[in-house]
């Protein structure tokens, strides 16, 4: 019997150890910049470029700021994706894919943190958003990693899917 670790141990330790490194990057991008914007836009908007400007809001709602004053049911169904994001973590292919699903991890987390801690008590909190286009709903980085992890999964999923070149069967020997 050996004694080197399977394929799948292998593997799994991997998934962990991504989850954990990329899911920490986004969390730390994340409440830095939260708190950057908390000291910096207290006084009001920053006009950055084109549309751009950085805009305090507190979101106590979902995405978009719906369902305002939902965050304590909204923080307990978070929190369940995330434990579940961690428990089937292995069903994940290793890769790019991984990857993108753990920025929707650490993404999830930051915007839970907010939840669990910016307010008025334990999950009456608002969800920090300072990214304004004037155009588009006001996001964090945390939105980011969700939305762009997202947009990774299902274009690596759709382009797993589809053979690198197409051949024409009529032509094909």
């Amino acid at each position: 019997m050996s004694d080197s670790p399977s394929t799948a141990a292998v593997q799994s330790r991997w998934r962990l150890r991504v989850l954990l490194a990329v899911g920490a990057v986004v969390i730390a991008a994340d409440q830095f910049t939260k708190w950057w914007a908390v000291r910096a836009l207290s006084d009001g908007p920053n006009d950055v470029v084109w549309t751009l400007r950085f805009r305090l809001i507190g979101n106590t709602g979902a995405a978009f700021s719906k369902v305002e004053g939902l965050g304590p049911v909204l923080g307990i169904i978070i929190t369940v994706v995330v434990v579940a994001m961690f428990v089937f973590r292995d069903r994940i292919q290793v890769g790019p894919q991984f990857v993108a699903y753990s920025a929707i991890f650490g993404g999830a987390i930051g915007n839970l943190i907010d939840r669990l801690f910016r307010g008025d008590g334990w999950w009456r909190g608002a969800v920090v958003d300072f990214i304004d286009f004037q155009w588009y709903p006001v996001f964090n980085v945390a939105d980011i990693a969700v939305v762009c992890g997202g947009i990774a999964l299902l274009v690596m999923s759709w382009w797993a899917g589809r053979p690198l070149h197409e051949t024409d069967p009529d032509t094909a020997t």
